[in-house]
């Protein structure tokens, strides 16, 4: 490989490794060898310590058997919760790590437009935005008489909000990467009489978050992607504390009750953040993320936010020159406006390119129509990596690699 594109020279991006606070995080997770992985948007890698804590979890069923739900399995999602809030900027007793997104966004809608009297039952979800939120959005309205409507993407949300109860927003788009001002957008939503819920999904673990700082009232993320919890691990749900007895959350499991031990026939909430889980949860899946949310406790998000946008500008002046020339449009917003990703369209030749990156062992990510998103995630990237994935995009677009028959079937994306 060259070792200089377009002016960035190897030996300069190796320097900016050799003056990285973060670098020594990447030797604690398990990645394997030969591969460039830039979709820790979509999941995480593995932390080295989570096997140990899956092993040890494991040990502990077979030892202890039902005795293990008193010896620390029980209270996980609040002793999670509690680990997880330093890293979006709520405080202890305001998070708790439950079930997934989706039913926490229906917990949430239940939960407030059961406190709404009067006419404002409308919920507003964002067009362009991940689907599912707009999906049990619409599910939930369907059940509770709610009027569903869309925020039309790139649209005025101000012009969007007369009778409207509850918005669902994302704080970082999936696709373009595009960052919100959660501040000024949570002051405008309650200005206007409503409530937000917040979506992290794509801005928990890959920059600094201040939900107490910023107003915000409820929000939610996932836990397996900048916080590689692992596949299919819970979920996160965020109450202010000044917003945690209200009255009910819609899906009253007994996990949430004021005395889930006492089995009382007549649901009573919980006044706590234990309020808004349900049922039983893996201890398993629970033991690897705590394994990562430990790890967490080290990491500087400023430095994290400021090596984000640091190979995420690597990545695009390596590649800049040949965008136009090939037809490829970079839809990636401004440093200061973007979460932490690169956002490329090709609809002729977007899925082709991606697979074959991947055969190339450059784990990148692709959506329809034609988007190709590649994830930074200072903890296990380093500038040389994003350097060498940058020089096999060029070569695999400039060499028309990607014009092979193999890369353009359709099947699972990866």
């Amino acid at each position: 490989m060259s070792k200089n594109q377009n002016g960035v020279s190897l030996t300069s991006v190796q320097a900016l490794d050799q003056n990285d606070p973060l670098a020594n995080f990447k030797r604690r997770f398990a990645l394997p060898k030969g591969v460039l992985y830039l979709d820790g948007n979509s999941l995480g890698a593995q932390p080295i310590a989570a096997k140990k804590a899956v092993d040890d979890t494991l040990d502990q069923w077979r030892d202890e058997l039902i005795k293990g739900w008193n010896q620390g399995w029980f209270d996980a999602p609040e002793r999670l919760g509690n680990l997880l809030a330093p890293v979006i900027g709520a405080r202890r007793g305001e998070v708790t790590v439950t079930d997934n997104i989706t039913l926490n966004i229906f917990k949430l809608l239940g939960y407030i437009i059961g406190q709404r009297q009067g006419e404002r039952k409308a919920v507003l979800s964002e067009g362009g935005n991940f689907p599912t939120d707009g999906y049990i959005a619409q599910g939930f309205c369907r059940i509770s008489g709610a009027e569903h409507r869309f925020l039309p993407e790139n649209s005025d949300l101000a012009e969007h909000l007369d009778g409207v109860a509850v918005v669902v927003l994302s704080q970082v788009n999936y696709r373009t990467g595009k960052l919100r001002d959660i501040t000024a957008t949570t002051r405008l939503v309650h200005e206007h009489g409503a409530e937000v819920i917040w979506d992290l999904a794509h801005s928990a673990g890959a920059l600094p978050i201040d939900l107490n700082g910023s107003g915000a009232r409820y929000a939610v993320g996932c836990t397996y992607k900048y916080i590689n919890g692992g596949p299919g691990s819970p979920a996160f749900l965020y109450v202010h504390s000044n917003y945690q007895d209200q009255g009910w959350q819609p899906l009253s499991g007994w996990h949430g009750h004021a005395s889930p031990f006492a089995f009382d026939a007549d649901y009573i909430p919980a006044n706590d953040i234990s309020h808004f889980r349900t049922g039983t949860h893996s201890a398993i899946i629970y033991a690897a993320l705590e394994a990562s949310l430990t790890l967490w406790a080290e990491v500087d998000m400023a430095a994290v936010r400021a090596k984000s946008v640091a190979m995420s500008e690597l990545f695009l002046a390596c590649l800049g020159d040949i965008f136009h020339r090939h037809g490829i449009e970079d839809i990636t917003p401004a440093s200061s406006q973007r979460g932490s990703q690169v956002s490329l369209i090709d609809t002729q030749n977007g899925y082709a390119i991606v697979q074959a990156l991947i055969a190339r062992g450059v784990i990148g990510d692709y959506r329809e129509p034609g988007l190709m998103r590649f994830g930074f995630t200072p903890l296990y990237l380093s500038f040389e990596d994003v350097w060498l994935a940058a020089q096999h995009f060029r070569e695999v677009v400039e060499s028309g690699e990607y014009r092979d028959p193999q890369f353009h079937v359709r099947g699972a994306v990866t």
